[in-house]
């Protein structure tokens, strides 16, 4: 009999305003959380329909030590960085970015014709082995995301990771990340295997779904009952996410919602992080280093 994973933590992303005044939500992001979603450091959702809110976009910026996964579902963001690369994600792409030993570029978010600028950006850790490796990306367009329609009207784009036997186009990442874009209709119950000891994570953008939460977990006090009568369900909607305990799948129900969101899931590192803007590295040294270089004009390699 498999183990389904119950909240640990359930959250809601906060308002928050980055770039050059860029407001968007913030599901995690500090120090002190990235201890909890290890190897994952941040998630921003940048969903808005008001172009004042996003047109000033991420000028030219320094990453290093990390990997950024933009996933855009409505509008366009135009790219650039310092090898010379540029290019526009486009509604449905995805563009997977390891800074490894340093990058400088900037994202300036166009939005569609109805000025929908909808998408999230994950930020994931490197393991320091990995930390100054050489940049490189990842491009996936829409067309390149498999698409899988399970029984029942479930439907999942598999940006990374599988589903059954059908894998998703980005792979060959240390920490083994799962990225998936999942629809269950009203009235339904979908399970999906996950890795034990993997952090597993749930953000929702649309509609409520119910999945077990132990009491005391999740920002409630024990009751006293036993373990059985101790697991409730927990409500989450729109901007909410939830951080799972360990197990070998998730199980979600909806009522007379539907639901959408993203599972996201990978290999904790347990590496110390030191970690300052964009630069994520695993001493203070290496980040000192680290914007010496960026202000000497040596930090790209």
């Amino acid at each position: 009999m498999k183990d389904v994973r119950t909240v640990l933590h359930a959250f809601t992303s906060k308002p928050v305003m980055e770039g050059a005044g860029v407001h968007l939500r913030r599901a995690f992001g500090s120090e002190m959380e990235a201890l909890l979603f290890d190897p994952f450091l941040l998630l921003d959702d940048f969903r808005s329909d008001t172009p004042s809110d996003y047109i000033n976009g991420f000028p030219w910026h320094p990453h290093r030590g990390i990997e950024t996964i933009t996933y855009v579902l409505r509008g366009n963001v135009e790219h650039a960085d310092s090898l010379g690369n540029k290019g526009v994600i486009s509604s449905g792409d995805v563009q997977w970015m390891t800074a490894g030993s340093g990058i400088i570029h900037q994202e300036m978010p166009k939005g569609d014709r109805e000025g929908h600028m909808w998408g999230f950006q994950l930020w994931a850790n490197l393991p320091a082995v990995h930390k100054m490796t050489k940049p490189k990306y990842r491009g996936v367009t829409d067309n390149q995301i498999p698409k899988v329609a399970l029984p029942g009207g479930v439907d999942i784009r598999v940006i990374c990771g599988k589903v059954g036997e059908i894998a998703g186009p980005v792979g060959d990442i240390a920490t083994n990340p799962e990225y998936l874009d999942i629809s269950v209709p009203a009235r339904s119950v979908f399970s999906h295997p996950v890795q034990r000891g993997h952090t597993v994570l749930a953000y929702v953008f649309e509609g409520k779904a119910f999945l077990q939460a132990e009491c005391g977990s999740a920002s409630k006090k024990r009751t006293g009952k036993s373990k059985q009568e101790d697991n409730i369900p927990q409500i989450v909607a729109n901007h909410g996410l939830v951080l799972f305990g360990d197990g070998d799948e998730i199980s979600v129900t909806t009522s007379e919602s539907p639901v959408r969101f993203l599972l996201i899931s990978g290999k904790p590192i347990r590496e110390p992080i030191a970690w300052y803007g964009p630069i994520v590295m695993n001493t203070r040294e290496e980040l000192r280093i680290a914007f010496a270089e960026y202000r000497s004009g040596a930090f790209i390699k």
